[in-house]
């Protein structure tokens, strides 16, 4: 009798087996695109050619066109190595240290910026750690899908490639704001504020820190005190991405200007809320690691309470707890006064190799008949040529030189090995 019933069940098992995958068809599953940024580095393995150059991926090359890890890094690792002594789990949105680490990087400054350092005291800031910096734009993205009525975010045009793809599969509404005019290779301000001024009200509004990706350029402070006029008129939700900390000037603390201005809108509720998307992927190298943080301020420490509280409830079902290793070495960089002053000499001496390179490509492209100073004012790892998407395809195709086809090059692939040849081809196809 049980043996029977064993039986039928399990032809029923199968049968309903059998129904899930006629529903799911996979042969009607389409090929998706390659990744934009990623795909570039696909091409460039298969090519042959011995004088190809990456210039799509947005992480450091040293002058021989190797990956680095920090010296400072390096330290604080062996450091762990000798007195690490547990790989527990993180709690949901990483460890009480690591927070207060980036809050007080992040707001107080080093000590510097009284207004952040009031908005921490009063517990009006939740920090939490998360998968780097899209990890922390899907979460502040779900967060908002949630919890805030308008759906529409507002993101420049041009942005980081994969800004719209977090936003939409998020539930959000991305819409585009006037940032950049190709026709001129710079900052279109003045339609940068009627677009803003025409959206609609209670938006989210996305805005890069500093060194926007992916063209370099950057508002000046007093055009960032009439956007954060805007926005207190428009009653936009400020939503902060601030992957280059420290590639602007070379100093991280220097590069957070923007973030002083809200910390002080905040204490004067006039900007009573914003959220900033970090990472520590560039400016410590540790893209693997897979670093970064996302800190929401609101109107008083009850509210911080119940957000907090949603945060954990999202995260958990998602990746239940961030990686360890990565926020460990920030934890023991910071803990250190001469390490901390090592990896801030480190990042220096990075960003002042890449505004060395900047200026000599500049430099060396003088016999096409374009004006190249906006690569010269541009900030931080990228130049934005101004070159059409023809005009990358050629330079793939005839010169096996890799970039995107909005003309974006990283300038950390440049070195003195390849800079002529690239200049070169540069300089050919924009002849005419």
């Amino acid at each position: 009798m049980l043996k029977s019933q064993f039986t039928k069940q399990t032809r029923l098992s199968f049968r309903s087996l059998s129904s899930t995958s006629q529903l799911l068809k996979w042969n009607e599953i389409p090929l998706a695109p390659p990744d934009k940024i990623l795909g570039i580095t696909e091409a460039f393995i298969n090519d042959t050619n011995t004088k190809k150059i990456n210039l799509g991926v947005g992480a450091y090359r040293d002058n021989a066109g190797k990956p680095i890890i920090f010296p400072a890094v390096k330290k604080a690792e062996e450091i762990l190595l000798t007195k690490e002594t547990e790989k527990e789990y993180t709690p949901i949105v990483g460890s009480k240290k690591f927070q207060s680490i980036v809050k007080n990087f992040i707001f107080n400054n080093s000590n510097k910026d009284a207004n952040g350092k009031q908005l921490i005291d009063d517990g009006r800031i939740v920090t939490g750690q998360t998968i780097s910096g899209t990890g922390s734009l899907r979460v502040i993205a779900d967060f908002l899908n949630r919890f805030y009525s308008n759906k529409t975010i507002l993101v420049p045009k041009p942005t980081w490639a994969n800004h719209v793809a977090v936003f939409n599969d998020a539930g959000l509404k991305p819409e585009y704001y006037t940032y950049y005019d190709t026709s001129i290779n710079d900052l279109d301000f003045a339609n940068l504020k009627k677009s803003l001024l025409d959206a609609p009200n209670e938006s989210i509004v996305l805005l890069h820190a500093c060194c926007h990706n992916p063209t370099g350029m950057d508002l000046t402070s007093e055009q960032w005190d009439e956007i954060l006029q805007i926005v207190q008129d428009k009653q936009f939700f400020p939503l902060i991405d601030m992957a280059y900390q420290g590639f602007a000037s070379g100093d991280p603390y220097e590069d957070i200007g923007a973030i002083r201005k809200l910390t002080k809108l905040a204490n004067e509720g006039k900007i009573p809320t914003f959220a900033l998307c970090q990472s520590f992927a560039k400016n410590m190298g540790l893209y693997g690691e897979r670093t970064g943080s996302i800190s929401i301020v609101v109107e008083d420490a009850e509210k911080a309470k119940s957000l907090e509280s949603q945060l954990k409830k999202l995260v958990r079902p998602i990746y239940s707890s961030p990686p360890i290793h990565g926020s460990k070495i920030i934890e023991t960089i910071f803990d250190q006064e001469e390490l901390l002053s090592a990896w801030l000499s480190d990042l220096s001496t990075v960003v002042g190799r890449l505004n060395t390179v900047r200026a000599q490509l500049h430099q060396k492209l003088d016999k096409s008949s374009r004006n190249w100073d906006h690569i010269a004012r541009q900030r931080g790892m990228f130049a934005y040529s101004g070159l059409t998407a023809e005009q990358m395809q050629r330079l793939r195709s005839e010169y096996s030189i890799y970039g995107t086809d909005d003309g974006r090059f990283s300038i950390s692939g440049i070195n003195d090995g390849n800079i002529d040849y690239l200049a070169n081809a540069i300089n050919e196809i924009t002849k005419k």
